[in-house]
């Protein structure tokens, strides 16, 4: 980025190899004062979950477009599901991990075939 100018850099977890690189691009970003602002609307919860977390890391200034579980899906594959507020605003769950849990009972009623595949030694 040396010599170049940049007003905002978008961050997409999905498209950065999944957070490594996304830290990364926020970590330069955040060093040199350039904002960055993340995006991601069509994943599903678990996706939703960490772009909501990495929005919520320090360098993240611009608006995102994280919306709520239920613009997208009738039922979302986390519990709770991600909600936006009226002002744009979503939460941060506290604790440890994404502060999310997967929804497994709905998934499992949602599947219609499992295949298992094995590693060769």
């Amino acid at each position: 980025m040396q010599g170049h100018s940049a007003c905002g850099i978008q961050s997409f977890v999905a498209t950065h190899d999944f957070l490594g690189k996304a830290l990364a691009i926020h970590d330069l970003c955040y060093d040199r004062g350039i904002p960055v602002w993340c995006g991601g609307m069509l994943e599903s919860g678990i996706g939703r979950a960490h772009n909501l977390a990495l929005a919520s890391l320090p360098g993240f200034t611009l608006p995102g477009d994280i919306s709520a579980s239920s613009r997208y899906f009738a039922r979302d594959v986390i519990i709770p599901e991600v909600k936006v507020a009226a002002d744009g605003t979503a939460e941060v769950p506290g604790g440890a991990g994404l502060g999310f849990e997967v929804d497994l009972d709905y998934i499992e009623s949602c599947t219609e075939k499992v295949e298992q595949i094995e590693r060769k030694s």
